[in-house]
């Protein structure tokens, strides 16, 4: 390796992976945290287990429709300002969960969180396509998406402490919890305008020769991308690739989502437990998945494969979710949804290597926030119909066999789809 390649793409990283873990690690949280409140809020609100899961849902419906025209003003404004509105909008929201008084203002208010929060994700998939070439992405990915399973295995302690703050000042624990974790997006939005750069050329903590060799690099495969066929903002948006990519995203977040906003409830179900001793059991699934997320993108980097990585990491999803629903124990059920937790986060930083592939420029903003938009439909229809089956059966394993069944769809269509190396140009990096 160059020792202008390793000096550049080490102050690159360290520059910005940890502070876009820190924004995402608060993003992740306030958007999931409803989940360690779903017993109590269940019993206040007088929901019932379909109710809280369309309400934990929703928020992808907005998601959906506002994905898009986000990730098209990111491009158009350029991150560091769209990613600070995201923030500082997204937080007033999720404080604003603490006042909901039923379910109806429940749904409003879900519904309202994924529209400020729309185009953060992809948003920030698009920026790293500006500042990592395409054989740092797996494992650059990765680390950005360490921050899913750290929010909530540090979350669910701290959401568990928080919740014993019932009664203090007429408040419920749940709506403590909202409120106080919601103070620290509002926050991070002045530090995201005074951090981030839009792009190389831009950053003035690079040397002059390393902002050219990296802008020039990064130009480089833009050009080759480029020229296996360049697309529009809305060509991208309906190339076939992009839609199938955005059902296989959908695959993973059915069961992703629609297991973690019961979670809870289930791990309560094991017996008499605290709201603290929940939080930690609930946690383990997540501190797995968090090492299989680092260790699996670096390996897929390593040997610049794509395709049978994330084929590997949704059958193990299958797995695990089908065994903890046979499983006759708490231990076995915790076990087997260990091993679906290491699927659930080891399959995100390879699949999103897959549409950075082809997609490039504008094209890219939009393609990747279609793939995101479809995908996190799954984020509406896991919980939505986890809580139905779960009222229906009176059990879980339906719901967790339902799940299971959805990864399934999504490894097929990747080994139909494939992936071309040739486009992606892998370079050796350390």
């Amino acid at each position: 390796m160059p020792e202008i390649e390793k000096r550049t793409m080490d102050k690159v990283t360290w520059r910005l992976v940890p502070f876009l873990i820190l924004c995402y690690f608060i993003a992740y949280l306030d958007r999931v945290n409803i989940g360690f409140a779903g017993a109590s809020m269940r019993t206040d609100l007088d929901l019932s287990a379909a109710a809280f899961g369309g309400a934990a849902g929703i928020f992808f419906i907005a998601y959906f429709f506002f994905e898009v025209p986000s990730n098209l003003a990111l491009d158009r404004y350029g991150a560091r300002l769209w990613i600070a509105r995201i923030m500082l909008t997204w937080g007033l929201v999720a404080g604003a969960q603490a006042f909901v008084v039923g379910q109806t203002s429940l749904y409003v208010i879900r519904l309202l969180l994924g529209v400020a929060e729309a185009g953060f994700f992809p948003g920030v998939i698009f920026f790293l396509t500006l500042w990592f070439p395409a054989a740092y992405r797996a494992r650059i990915i990765g680390w950005f998406m360490f921050a899913i399973p750290i929010s909530t295995v540090i979350g669910s302690p701290i959401s568990g402490f928080i919740l014993n703050l019932d009664g203090a000042w007429g408040l419920h624990g749940w709506q403590w919890m909202f409120l106080i974790e919601a103070v620290p997006a509002i926050l991070m939005t002045l530090a995201v305008l005074y951090y981030l750069t839009d792009r190389p050329r831009d950053a003035q903590w690079l040397e002059p020769q390393e902002a050219q060799w990296l802008q020039e690099r990064l130009d480089a495969e833009r050009a080759n991308r480029e020229r296996h066929g360049h697309m529009s903002w809305l060509s991208s948006m309906l190339d076939p690739r992009v839609l199938a990519l955005g059902v296989v995203y959908m695959g993973c977040n059915i069961p992703q989502y629609g297991l973690s906003f019961f979670l809870p409830q289930i791990v309560g179900g094991f017996g008499q437990l605290s709201n603290v001793e929940i939080g930690f059991i609930n946690a383990l699934p997540y501190a797995v998945g968090a090492i299989g997320m680092i260790l699996w993108s670096r390996h897929s980097d390593r040997v610049a494969e794509r395709k049978w990585h994330t084929v590997i990491a949704l059958g193990a999803i299958v797995a695990g979710l089908a065994l903890a629903a046979a499983a006759p124990t708490p231990a076995l059920k915790m076990a087997s949804l260990c091993i679906a937790g290491f699927g659930f986060f080891a399959v995100l930083p390879v699949f999103w290597t897959l549409p950075t592939t082809f997609l490039s420029g504008t094209g890219a903003a939009a393609g990747i926030a279609a793939v995101n938009s479809i995908g996190n439909l799954g984020g509406y229809f896991g919980p939505q119909a986890f809580g139905w089956l779960r009222d229906t059966t009176h059990s879980d394993s339906a719901g967790l066999l339902f799940l299971a069944c959805c990864a399934i769809v999504g490894a097929v269509i990747v080994l139909v789809l494939g992936h071309d190396p040739a486009v992606e140009r892998p370079q050796t990096a350390s």
